[in-house]
């Protein structure tokens, strides 16, 4: 029996300011997993064509996606994770809303994903407070928002 090989991409989707309005941060709030999935489904296919979308398109998935950190955990097979890497990295919108893709993390397992995403949160958190001028002491809405997040991420299954 051979075992399935995996890579893990922890991306984070920063948003695009559009010069008429500020509503690219906002608009990533109402994106989900599923946006996210669809939206580098077409970025293989305009990049990588049928062919790349056949190498990854079985095992490409979306298993987290964050919408108050921009943070998105991608499951996609070892042999062809650089056609997925780089469809994510040639992003420009998701849903129409812009955003600029950072790939945090690259992992052969699930566990050093989640460890690098739930460090990742608290620095975003961290960037958040000191943006409102929060000291890192107080409690907030953001502590509660860390466990939860933790919570789902380490609930994360391969």
């Amino acid at each position: 029996m051979v075992r399935f090989k995996n890579r893990w991409l922890l991306v984070e989707f920063l948003p695009i300011p559009s010069g008429t309005s500020s509503t690219s941060a906002a608009g990533l709030h109402q994106i989900e997993g599923k946006h996210v999935w669809s939206a580098l489904k077409e970025s293989v296919l305009s990049h990588f064509g049928d062919v790349g979308w056949g190498a990854v398109g079985l095992s490409l998935n979306v298993k987290y996606y964050s919408p108050t950190t921009h943070i998105c955990i991608i499951r996609v097979a070892r042999e062809h994770h650089k056609i997925a890497w780089g469809a994510a990295t040639m992003l420009r919108s998701i849903e129409g809303i812009g955003c600029l893709p950072h790939v945090v993390h690259v992992s052969g397992t699930i566990k050093h994903v989640q460890l690098a995403a739930i460090e990742h949160n608290r620095v975003v958190v961290a960037r958040y407070r000191a943006r409102a001028n929060v000291p890192s002491a107080t409690k907030d809405s953001y502590e509660d928002y860390l466990e939860t997040s933790r919570n789902e991420i380490e609930g994360l299954r391969d």
